[in-house]
């Protein structure tokens, strides 16, 4: 076998209800369901993209994610570009997600190219749009703003 190399497959959450998890992440990142089982009380969901998978959902937390412990600190996802960043953004608002507003002003549309957020069981997210030559965080007195929460 030849190196080509590692690149990151997809990310594996534990969630406390599946349904709820699996309408927010398809619909706040216009992805599918590509598969689901409830067989023996053992709930699991996929979602991915055209068969690829991205995430898959485990509903087996009795809490919301705690970000005080060692582990994820937040899932990240990458869009072609602003517009398509804003489409996130406005499907996010629809949802009632909690939006942290890293870009400067609150209720406005990102335009500095990334939206953070949490989804329903609380783990902390990321979109963000490509942009070429990628832009250094800009840090502040805490990091940059991707760090510290």
């Amino acid at each position: 076998m030849t190196d080509q190399g590692i690149i990151t497959g997809h990310v594996g959450l534990n969630v406390t209800d599946l349904d709820r998890s699996l309408d927010f992440y398809s619909q706040a990142l216009d992805i599918e369901v590509i598969g689901r089982s409830d067989v023996d009380g053992r709930r699991y969901g996929f979602l991915g993209r055209h068969d690829l998978l991205m995430i898959t959902l485990w509903q087996q937390s009795a809490g919301p994610f705690a970000a005080d412990r060692a582990g994820l600190h937040h899932l990240s996802f990458q869009v072609a570009d602003v517009p398509a960043l804003n489409e996130v953004e406005r499907r996010l608002r629809g949802l009632g997600a909690d939006i942290r507003d890293d870009n400067g002003v609150p209720g406005e549309l990102a335009a500095a190219g990334q939206v953070f957020c949490y989804d329903p069981d609380g783990i902390r997210l990321e979109v963000y749009a490509f942009q070429h030559p990628p832009r250094p965080a800009t840090a502040t007195g805490d990091g940059p703003p991707c760090g510290f929460f």
